[in-house]
């Protein structure tokens, strides 16, 4: 029987904590100068776990690797077989990956400031993390005497505070998966609610998943010299990936000005009707709290921090008359949309949740969403414009603002790829048609023509009205696809060179 505690020392901390409170922090992009010198460095490095203290670190430094970084520090050919395809092929080399992304037209990847091609894309990404007023004695700390032989650096992506407010100007960071770190919850039971728990495995490497299975990862033979733990569903093998994970890394350039002035055209310059419409599009208002009622009773696995605004499901709106259908948040965590609508008895709930006769083409065109879960780590940059001051066109602050999307999920192509191709840039999402994410959507017409610049509101009488001619409101400027692995692995890749 496999010991099923966590071992906290080994897992890098941002998974864990966030370090929401060390607001202070810049991503450094970094190739391999000199494999050797790198190696040193990260043998060196004081890399944040998971173990929790009685007091907040006032500073924390992680790294994670592309798959050119994991190939330029020597890790061998059979060991990088074991990575999935998508961390192989890498987030901008495929062009019907970039398609199903959305990474089309302005927001494709020959337009990008960095991984857009192999020579744009970083090896390592250092993450720092602080107290205010730290950081540039931070990033002289981790600058070791070989750091200049070992790197040169892309980028050095700053970031902003701006307090839990996303650029566009609405709370942010609210809904977040519960993780199961203690590993309690039985995923052999079918899920006949929405609950906010989430399998471990289903964020960290070497656990079962919401499934029951493990993801696959990469494994070395029992007998190689390195201190990295056994398996748990393959005790022959040494668990390379167990306790990593994979780190979507995106730079998402926002438009305020677009955002609020589309929607002061939109509502015809009637103040109350703009909020309405951009709450709709976004599926919160600016407060945070959801345009759908909040449940009365406590939904599983809602964390207390955050279970006033985020508990709620959208059992009593089916039609999408409080929360549109393709508002962003429901598009990115549909919550219980899979389920059968109204007061239905257990029996049928059962029949729905192992996935038996639908009643409607909508039940059908929504996958259950607890297979389909993020944890979200991104920061802000550039600086905050409100939208009152968006309304202006005199006043737009010149700068560029937007979010470094970072988020982490042990499978790529089921956890990111699907929500991003199936659920944000589907046109056809929840039986809708010609529409994409509000927020997120390129803008680009579909094949064969289809605009999909406009957002539907149903109305409960007649038919949904329509705002269309919507812009671009938020443009790609980078990405890439990082592995970022246990302390352990860190050692065993730092020992490459022996």
């Amino acid at each position: 029987m496999p010991n099923r505690s966590v071992d906290f020392r080994d897992v890098q901390g941002l998974l864990r904590f966030g370090y929401g409170a060390l607001t202070d922090s810049c991503f450094l992009l970094l190739k391999v100068r000199d494999a050797a010198a790198a190696r040193e460095w990260l043998a060196g490095a004081s890399i944040g776990n998971a173990v929790e203290l009685d007091k907040a670190p006032a500073t924390a430094v992680q790294v994670a690797f592309t798959m050119q970084g994991l190939r330029a520090l020597g890790l061998p050919d059979d060991l990088m077989a074991g990575f999935s395809n998508e961390f192989l092929t890498g987030i901008s080399a495929d062009e019907s990956r970039s398609r199903r992304l959305g990474d089309v037209g302005p927001n494709a990847p020959p337009g990008w400031a960095w991984g857009g091609d192999d020579a744009s894309t970083p090896h390592v990404v250092v993450l720092l993390y602080c107290l205010p007023g730290m950081l540039d004695s931070l990033r002289a700390e981790i600058r070791g005497a070989n750091w200049d032989a070992a790197f040169d650096e892309v980028a050095c992506l700053l970031t902003s505070n701006m307090h839990d407010i996303e650029p566009f100007g609405f709370k942010d960071g609210i809904s977040q998966p519960t993780i199961d770190w203690k590993r309690r919850r039985d995923t052999s039971v079918p899920t006949l609610d929405y609950t906010n728990e989430v399998a471990l495995g289903e964020f960290l490497l070497g656990y079962p998943n919401e499934y029951g299975k493990y993801t696959d990862r990469p494994l070395l033979p029992a007998e190689t010299n390195a201190a990295l733990p056994s398996a748990e569903d393959n005790p022959t093998q040494l668990d390379f990936g167990r306790n990593g994970s994979y780190l979507v890394f995106r730079q998402l350039e926002q438009d305020v000005a677009a955002f609020w002035q589309f929607a002061e055209r939109a509502a015809a310059g009637d103040a109350e009707l703009r909020e309405k419409i951009t709450a709709a599009m976004v599926g919160r208002h600016r407060s945070g709290d959801p345009v759908v009622p909040l449940a009365t009773e406590r939904i599983g696995g809602i964390d207390s921090k955050t279970a006033a605004q985020n508990n709620f499901n959208y059992g009593e709106d089916e039609s999408g008359l409080r929360c549109p259908l393709g508002s962003h948040i429901r598009r990115t965590n549909p919550r219980n949309a899979d389920m059968p609508a109204g007061n239905t008895t257990w029996l049928r709930r059962l029949l729905r949740a192992l996935g038996f006769p639908r009643e409607t083409l909508r039940q059908d065109v929504i996958s259950s969403t607890r297979f389909h879960r993020l944890l979200r780590r991104g920061r802000e940059y550039g600086t905050l414009l409100t939208p009152e001051d968006a309304l202006e066109t005199s006043s737009v602050a010149a700068g560029l603002r937007g979010i470094y999307f970072i988020c982490m999920n042990a499978n790529i192509a089921r956890q990111f790829e699907f929500i991003q191709s199936a659920w944000a840039m589907n046109a056809n999402f929840d039986g809708l048609t010609g529409e994409v994410d509000p927020l997120l959507g390129p803008r680009c017409p579909l094949y064969g023509g289809q605009p999909t610049d406009s957002f539907s509101m149903p109305e409960g009488h007649g038919p949904r009205k329509h705002v269309a001619g919507m812009p671009r409101f938020v443009t790609v400027r980078g990405g890439a696809y990082l592995f970022m692995p246990s302390l352990a692995a860190l050692r065993y890749i730092a020992r490459q060179g022996e």
